[in-house]
């Protein structure tokens, strides 16, 4: 059996749509979302209409109850506030009250038990959407902001910066992110978990999508930050 978790998509549906058909590709059989589906992107509405479609378990990320109840002050640098409230309203003028009522009843958090494979599945860490874990950080920190619950592999969003390390016999991946990925490589990235009888295998998959056709979805919109959100994705080129 195949699954895969995916996150961070941030209203880039044709990141989406690419990841999507690559997980088609591969015959995955469940798909899992973790949270941050429409803010920060030229398409939110499509984004979660796509993910609604999938009819499958979706967690709430930090950027998910943004669009809920807004940004409050000292989750964000106080000189980014303003204009991240002016992307927040954008996103909200684009999407139906049912839609954000979608949001603002997702869970935080997921349990799943395949065999004698137990996956806990959270957007940043099991006790808050914002708090951040970094790939470098120390086994104690993971230990300490991840390990809240028994489990053989805990998986999570956010920081749109993919990895896998062990510890303890235990296994922490992070999806990386589908439309905004901050670690200098312009695709998608998403986590690919193969259950088989005997063992588990644990992959990061990296998926091309078109990022000019992005870009020019920015220019072409009224996007209150479209500068840098398209300087942003230009840099994943590089």
């Amino acid at each position: 059996m195949k699954i895969a978790f995916i996150s961070d998509i941030h209203g880039n549906a044709v990141a989406l749509e690419a990841v999507l058909a690559d997980l088609r590709k591969k015959n995955v059989d469940e798909v899992f979302v973790l949270g941050d589906i429409c803010f920060r992107g030229p398409e939110p509405k499509r984004s979660l209409e796509i993910i609604r479609a999938l009819n499958t378990d979706v967690i709430k990320g930090n950027a998910d109850e943004w669009v809920v109840r807004g940004i409050d002050e000292g989750e964000v640098p106080q000189e980014s506030l303003p204009i991240m409230e002016k992307e927040r309203n954008w996103a909200v003028a684009k999407l139906t009250g049912d839609q954000i009522d979608y949001l603002q009843d997702l869970p935080t958090e997921l349990n799943l038990e395949f065999g004698n494979t137990k996956i806990h599945a959270f957007h940043a860490t099991p006790n808050s959407l914002f708090d951040i874990v970094q790939p470098s950080s120390s086994d104690e920190i993971l230990e300490n902001a991840l390990f809240i619950k028994d489990a053989n592999i805990y998986i999570y969003g956010h920081i749109h910066k993919p990895y896998i390390r062990f510890l303890d016999g235990r296994c922490v991946i992070n999806t990386g992110s589908v439309g905004l990925p901050f670690d200098g490589v312009a695709r998608s990235s998403y986590v690919l978990i193969d259950l088989m009888a005997d063992h588990v295998e644990a992959s990061i998959v990296r998926v091309s999508y078109d990022v000019d056709k992005v870009i020019q979805q920015f220019t072409q919109s009224d996007y209150p930050n479209k500068d840098f959100m398209m300087d942003v994705l230009k840099k994943s080129c590089l």
